[in-house]
């Protein structure tokens, strides 16, 4: 076993694979979402299954405790707290810029 591979310690390492990439999002595919989805709420990787996921874009199947939705919802906020940092980051050098030298 690789020290740093998570995947070795994941719970749904010995499940049906095919239980965390549901077909639709209605109907028994929702029984089907909640059960891959208690797997992962005892999951003693879910952390790093779920980041694992955002970072690679993974936009289908349940991935740390989350639908493909859930991940699209996480990373726009993401992309939005950054680009709201950013824009104080922004305003911060041009208030240092306008500063007189004696305060800088």
């Amino acid at each position: 076993m690789v020290v740093n591979d998570w995947r070795e310690r994941a719970a749904c390492r010995e499940e049906n694979p095919e239980l965390f990439f549901p077909v639709g999002t209605t109907g028994p595919a929702l029984d089907q979402i909640e059960q891959a989805k208690d797997i992962c709420r005892h999951c003693p990787v879910l952390a790093q299954c779920l980041a694992t996921a955002l970072d690679n874009g993974e936009d289908a199947g349940i991935w740390g405790g989350t639908t493909p939705e859930e991940r699209r919802m996480m990373r726009w906020s993401r992309a939005k707290r950054v680009a709201g940092l950013d824009a104080v980051r922004r305003e911060l050098a041009a208030a240092d810029a306008d500063a007189p030298a004696r305060i800088r």
